[in-house]
């Protein structure tokens, strides 16, 4: 028996996500099949709306032996011919139903890297010209990784990715203006976290469901220079297939001058990746209601409600504050109670305590409000 709720995600990745529209040329791809009775929803419902779906299916085991034997050559002719398979596109579409978030943990850091300057990073900034959303799809693993039954897990999933995005975006508008206005941030506790930087003149994004499932954040990016002070990100973060528990990083006019964690020559690897890896090129805001608590994935857990994210590495084009970089690294803060708390200042006002704003112009952004 079908899954109603798999159709309701399905109709909101090919109505609201990527708009699609008639003759519209849409690339859906998968890893794992467990994504595959949702593609089967996709497939149908474009079909319905008179556009073409194009299908890729791989698998994390391959990937990763792939990944593992990966030549220049082999680098240099997957980047050619996805490159021009996804120009001829008009949508993207990205499922990833993942069993085991370290599958790729032992590919060694330097082809890994390598594999993301020469291939996928390529790949993605076309992808990003299009209309896009790339989201997870729940398994056992990704279950078990959340401390959750599969069950419970499912319901989580399904509530987190399809709320009332209408709703959130229209909530979002005052804040998006609230920062195109702003100069100066300061960011305080938990921990050692005391940063400043400014984000004057860069525009602010709204992300209510058209680019990533789950959504619910707000983004901008920080005069590339501006930065000073110590962030201790207190959620655990999974890159490059290396799980990391902590993450502390110290600026000084916008470079990362010291860092530490655990993996430390692991961290040394990424931050030395290029030049871009030492700024950072995304300031972002959660807001998701539902997503109180990490998973260790970044997709869900860059959206918690309460929580920052200060990232390292590449600027997105809509939002670009001349960073540019083979990396980039989502990195969380979580300032409710039960994480420490902290404060947030644009221009010397306070406008988020403890995970909740407190300017009046802003409330619709408290969970309660956008449940």
């Amino acid at each position: 028996m079908k899954d109603p709720r798999v159709r309701k995600l399905a109709e909101l990745l090919v109505n609201y996500s990527t708009k699609v529209k008639e003759n519209d040329k849409v690339m859906v791809a998968a890893v794992d099949p467990a994504a595959y009775p949702l593609v089967e929803e996709i497939i149908e419902l474009v079909g319905k709306k008179g556009a073409h779906a194009f299908v890729t299916l791989n698998a994390q085991t391959v990937q990763r032996k792939l990944y593992m034997h990966a030549t220049d050559t082999m680098l240099d002719i997957m980047r050619e011919s996805e490159l021009a398979f996804a120009q001829k596109m008009d949508a993207y579409i990205g499922i990833r139903a993942l069993e085991n978030k370290f599958e790729t943990n032992d590919v060694p850091q330097k082809q890994m890297m390598k594999i993301m300057q020469n291939y996928r990073m390529k790949v993605s900034n076309e992808i990003m010209s299009k209309k896009w959303v790339t989201l997870m799809f729940p398994t056992p693993g990704f279950a078990q990784a959340s401390n959750m039954s599969m069950e419970a897990f499912e319901e989580f999933f399904f509530n987190v990715t399809t709320l009332d995005y209408a709703k959130m975006d229209r909530a979002m508008d005052p804040f998006k203006q609230l920062l195109e206005k702003t100069d100066k941030v300061h960011i305080k506790g938990p921990g050692r976290t005391d940063i400043t930087l400014s984000i004057k003149g860069l525009p602010a994004i709204k992300c209510a469901g058209e680019y990533n499932i789950p959504d619910g954040e707000i983004f901008t990016a920080p005069v590339k220079d501006s930065i000073n002070g110590v962030i201790e990100y207190n959620t655990p973060s999974i890159y490059l297939g290396t799980k990391f528990d902590k993450v502390i990083l110290t600026f000084e006019n916008g470079k990362i001058v010291k860092h530490e964690g655990s993996n430390p020559e692991k961290l040394e690897e990424i931050f030395n990746a290029d030049e871009g890896a030492k700024y950072v090129g995304e300031f972002a805001f959660g807001v998701n209601p539902y997503i109180v608590e990490p998973t260790v994935n970044i997709l869900f857990d860059e959206k918690i409600s309460g929580s920052i994210h200060l990232t390292p590495g590449r600027a997105y084009g809509e939002c670009n504050n001349g960073n540019d970089s083979s990396i980039h690294w989502d990195l969380v803060m979580i300032q409710t109670p039960e994480y420490g708390g902290g404060e947030i200042y644009f221009d010397g006002i306070l406008v988020r305590k403890d995970g909740r704003f407190v300017l009046p112009e802003l409330a619709g952004l408290n969970p309660e409000n956008l449940k």
